[in-house]
Formats: structure tokens, sequence, C-alpha cells
């Protein structure tokens, strides 16, 4: 679920564990943190850590920093990039599991500008400034939390938030979108479910972790998956699978040549979620269709 190896650990840990609870450990990966959160609850990005090519003032003027309170009792760090004053869409984004948002502010900025929309980002539990540990039920409440202080603290209604979700990151968005009323989702390299990825050719379990197959039937808003063909994390079937699973599905992306960590770089990135953004997503379900 990133493109780092799990290397020889990861053998010790399957042996040492459960399927799944070998599964949840191998998935997060929280790197030392790249930022600190200074007075006035500005984000200060550490140096050789984060990197921040445009303007400093950008980085004071149009981006908070807080933190938020999930119903397990965790603090985790929030973030909103704010490069469009007055944007209609902000984004939810759940990044992947080996970065943190210091990380992925610049990307958060740059992607903002280009679509026109805001982005609101948070670190999940264990991961940045945020307290606790990683694990599957806190990433369904970092996201809750995240989704809730979006609506009450800056007020922005839930038909005005797409959700996006990057490998790790699909999983919360799936479990939001599958019981939450939102604009659309974005899958960005989603997963089938854990086990799934830890063992191909897996069915069905009853205990499977992270088991986004089994929720995205019940997602009703507009969803645009996106895979590269040669994503050597979680394999393209993944996404594919996810695709014709979700009865509210767009027409996909599918990268060619494109592995688990460059989709982005493609030309046909940007073109795609421009689309969906200005079009697809201000859609209704009923305008869109529902597969079955």
């Amino acid at each position: 679920m990133s493109g780092q190896s799990g290397g020889s650990d990861g053998s010790t840990a399957m042996g040492a564990a459960s399927p799944p609870a070998a599964v949840s450990k191998l998935a997060f990966m929280p790197p030392e943190s790249s930022y600190s959160i200074a007075e006035n609850n500005r984000l200060h990005l550490l140096e050789g850590r984060a990197e921040w090519p445009h303007d400093p003032e950008y980085l004071m003027s149009n981006i908070e920093m807080f933190v938020a309170r999930t119903r397990r009792r965790n603090k985790i760090s929030c973030i909103y990039v704010r490069p469009i004053q007055n944007a209609y869409f902000t984004l939810l984004f759940s990044h992947g599991n080996a970065v943190d948002i210091g990380q992925m502010t610049s990307f958060y900025w740059g992607l903002g500008h280009r679509l026109g929309c805001n982005v609101f980002s948070y670190d999940y539990s264990g991961y940045g400034c945020s307290t606790g540990r990683p694990s599957e039920k806190n990433l369904y409440a970092d996201i809750t939390a995240a989704f809730e202080t979006l609506k009450t603290k800056f007020g922005v209604p839930a038909e005005r938030v797409i959700l996006y979700g990057q490998s790790i990151g699909t999983v919360p968005s799936v479990d939001l979108a599958s019981r939450e009323e939102v604009a659309a989702l974005i899958l960005h390299s989603p997963l089938m479910s854990g086990m799934r990825v830890a063992f191909p050719g897996t069915q069905r379990t009853c205990c499977d972790a992270f088991p986004s197959i089994e929720k995205v039937p019940r997602v009703k808003c507009p969803t645009l998956v996106i895979h590269g063909t040669d994503d050597e994390v979680i394999d393209f079937s993944h996404g594919v699978s996810i695709y014709e699973r979700c009865p509210t599905s767009v027409e996909p992306l599918w990268v060619t040549g494109a592995g688990h960590n460059d989709v982005e770089l493609h030309a046909a990135y940007l073109e795609r979620l421009r689309n969906f953004i200005d079009s697809e997503a201000r859609q209704s379900k009923d305008d869109i269709g529902i597969r079955v």
C-alpha cells in the first residue's frame, strides 16, 4: 500500500500474528514527522523533511493548521489548504500510508490550484503530530472527525465535499462515503481489502481487514476510480473490481504503464479530474444512473 517494500519484517509479522492483524500492521508505515505545530496553530515544515517551493506568504496566509479530537479520544492534526478563495468544492484528502500532511502540503496546494478546489487533509492517528496509533478502527474515527470538523468549523456543507482517497486512504474514504451523503468520491489506487493485497486470490472471508469491496456497493455519490495498469503494490485488478462493484462509478481512469506512486505525473490524471469535478461531481445519482 506504499511504494516502499516491507522486506523481511513483513514475513516475520505474518508468522507472529493472525493474518488480519498482520495485514493491518503492514499497512501502516508512518514516517518521522515532517512538521510541527507552531504558535497560533501555524504549520512549520521541518527542513529536509518537507518542501514548499511556492511563495512563503502562501504558507502563512492560506493554510490553516489545527487539531481535532476523534471519538476514540485521539487528537489528529488537520490542515486546510485554500489556494482558491470561494471555491465551490473542498477535497477531503486521505493520503497514503508512508507520508504525512507536511510532506503532502505542497502537492495539496498545487492540486487545489489546478482543479479550482480547496483541500482539507488530516494525519491518521500515530502519524505526524497526531496522537494514538494507526489502526483500522482509528482510520474510520479519524476521517469522521475530519469530516465533522470541516462541516462545523468551516461551514462546508456535505454536498460540497469530495472525498479523495489514495492507496490506504481509499479505505476510510469508502467507509465514510458508504454511510454519509457527500458530493463525490475519488479512489486513487484503491484496494479491495487487506487480505486480498497480502494474499492475492483470497475470496471473501469473515475476518478481513479494510474490506472496501464489501462497502463500496453502498456508495451513493458519483465515484471516479483511478489506477495504474502496472501498479506493483496494489494490483490493477483491485481498481477494476472496485469500479465494477460500485453502483455509481463513472468512466474510470486506467493509466497505462503507471505504477503505484506515479499516476499523478501523467497528463491524463489532471484532465480526468477536472472533467469529473466540473461535470460529474455536480450531478445527482439519478443523473449518472446507478449501475447494477
